[in-house]
Parts: C-alpha cells; sequence; structure tokens
C-alpha cells in the first residue's frame, strides 16, 4: 500500500530570463512503512515536492496525497498525520532545548502536562539531557539538527518528511542523525528523505528516486542504480606517468569498460564487475610488470558518478529550490 503518492505535479518559478519548471511532471509512489530517497543536485526539485506534500506550497497541476488525503483538498488533515524537518534549524535560539520541544507540543494542543512529557521523551530519546536547559543559540549544528528533528516528531507522526538532514553537519554529527532515523523507520515512521549524497540514501533508503530538472529520471535501490554505473572502479596513480600505456592495457584487460585517466595522464580508472577480485588481479599483474604505484584501490559511485551517467553534468550544477522561490 502506497502512503504517499504524486502524479504529474508542476511547479514554476520566476527566475532572471524567465520561469523556471522546478516540478515539471513529477511523479512518485512511497510505500507504508519504508523509506524513500530523493537524490539530486540543488535545484532539481525535492525541496519543492517535499513543501507540496507539506501543504506548505501549492503546484501549478498535478496532485499530491498523503495517507489517502488529498494534500490540496484538505491540507488540515495531512498536517495532522506529517512531521516536517526542513534544511534549515527552525528552532527559537531563545528558548532552551526543552522548551522549544515544549511550545511545539503546546502548539498541537497536547496541553501542558502532555506537552512537556512528550518533551521530556524526546530530549531523552535525542540524548540531550545535559543540555536542555541550554538556550539553543548555544548548541552546535549538530544538536540544533537534534532539537529541529525532534520537534517534527511531537506528535508521532505517521509520515515524516527530513529535507537535506545533514547538511553542513561533521561526519560524527552525520552518523548519529544516521542512527536515530533508522530507529524511527524501525517503528514504523514512513520517511521521504531528501538528500544531496549517494552515501546518505544508500545507508538510509529502501527505494530511491534520481531527480533531475523537476521529475524522477531513474529509480530502484541503491544496488540497482549504482549498478547502471558500475559497481565498483579500480584505480591506480602511478609513479611515472611514462607507464600509462601499459597500465591501461592492464586495466582493459580486467574491466568491464572504457578505461579513463586524468589530465596529466598518472591516474587511470576502470569500472569492474567484482572490485575486491579486479584490484587484486590488477595489483598482480602491475607488481610482475614492474610498475611503482603511488596509490591503488576500490571506489564505489558518487553522487556525480551517478548524475555524470544519467543527465550528462554533474551535481553541483543548478540553485538550491529555495533560491528559486526567493526569486519569484
Amino acid at each position: 500500500m502506497n502512503i504517499i503518492e504524486t502524479s504529474a505535479l508542476v511547479k514554476t518559478y520566476k527566475a532572471k530570463g524567465g520561469r523556471i519548471h522546478a516540478l515539471d511532471g513529477f511523479d512518485l509512489a512511497v510505500a507504508e512503512g519504508s523509506v524513500e530517497a530523493l537524490l539530486g543536485p540543488n535545484g532539481a526539485g525535492k525541496t519543492t515536492v517535499v513543501k507540496i506534500l507539506a501543504t506548505l506550497a501549492r503546484p501549478d497541476a498535478g496532485t499530491a496525497v498523503v495517507d489517502g488525503i488529498d494534500a490540496l483538498r484538505d491540507p488540515k488533515a495531512v498536517r495532522r498525520i506529517i512531521g516536517v524537518s526542513g534544511q534549515y534549524a527552525a528552532v527559537d535560539e531563545n528558548l532552551t532545548g526543552f522548551e522549544n520541544l515544549e511550545m511545539v507540543g503546546r502548539l498541537y494542543h497536547l496541553g501542558v502536562r502532555r506537552a512537556r512529557e512528550r518533551a521530556a521523551e524526546l530530549i531523552d530519546l535525542f540524548e540531550l539531557t545535559e543540555a536542555q536547559n541550554r538556550p539553543v543559540k548555544g548548541f552546535s549544528g549538530g544538536m540544533r539538527r537534534r532539537i529541529d528533528l525532534a520537534g517534527a516528531l511531537v506528535i508521532r507522526p505517521r509520515v515524516l518528511f527530513l529535507d537535506e538532514p545533514t547538511t553542513g553537519l561533521d561526519p560524527r554529527s552525520r552518523m548519529a542523525m544516521w542512527e536515530v532515523i533508522h530507529n524511527l523507520v524501525a517503528d514504523g515512521t514512513t520517511l521521504l528523505l531528501t538528500t544531496q549524497y549517494l552515501e546518505e540514501a544508500d545507508q538510509l533508503a529502501d527505494h530511491i528516486s534520481v531527480i533531475d530538472g523537476g521529475r524522477v529520471i531513474a529509480d530502484g535501490t541503491a544496488d540497482a542504480l549504482k549498478a547502471q554505473i558500475g559497481g565498483h572502479r579500480v584505480e591506480v596513480t602511478l609513479v611515472h606517468a611514462a607507464d600509462a600505456g601499459r597500465v591501461q592495457g592492464i586495466l582493459a584487460r580486467h574491466g568491464a569498460g572504457q578505461v579513463t585517466s586524468s589530465s596529466e595522464g598518472r591516474s587511470l580508472g576502470v569500472r569492474v564487475d567484482n572490485g575486491p577480485a579486479a584490484l587484486q588481479s590488477v595489483l598482480g599483474e602491475l607488481n610482475s610488470s614492474g610498475i611503482a604505484l603511488h596509490d591503488a584501490g576500490i571506489r564505489r559511485p558518487t553522487l556525480d558518478d551517478v548524475f555524470l551517467k544519467l543527465t550528462g553534468h554533474k551535481a553541483e550544477a543548478g540553485a538550491d529550490d529555495d533560491e528559486l522561490q526567493e526569486a519569484r
């Protein structure tokens, strides 16, 4: 059963030189109890999708349904069952962490006692006990994100929207946020996640929809998407550029695609079907040939690899969705 469904969503914004299609016939179906990742560069339309489903924006055309409720016809009913955490932490810096969560509970009409109980539960869940009575303005970026995400969970939403929840976080804070998200999903929450990070989608998502130009251009599991561009690459960096010709031949024999090289010719790589086995074979042949290396290893695809293969351009191209809206 699908708990989120969109069909032919269209949304345009005014920008210099004309109108830009943030969404251009966007279709999506998310199964109940699953994690769906919208993967794409800035300007792909990810944030616009979340805003429409969260009833914060209206499309120019198309439909959006959340748990059987038409988000355009009955936005109040949708708001009762969803939680939203945007790209930027929506917290009151002058309130403490506890006071922020209590305030959200009271805005949801939980009552003073229940709002305080729920705030205490979330403080414990997000491991913020030591900081709960400190003003949020003194919090680190990771702590702000945790308070913001906790606020989205005050009503125990059936559907949770997370718009690039780990952007700007250091690796340790990002991993901590991933653990929190894993636990939420294990408790039955359906999650729609937007991200620019293939690694994040790989860690969290049951299914990924790759977005570019306001529409889905590819979808599937993380493994299926990576298989489209090759699950692994073997890459080597040479001590002597003069060895590049021989190395190219070796990589071609063990690879499953075209050998690529850097502009200076000292770094070469090739897509392979079995990364560890291919690397072992390549290193053995290079060693027997007396070719000196600076570095060698297996690299998994990055977001840029996916987009370069699917769209012909790199992931950082395009303005952020919010920048498009500011240009209206």
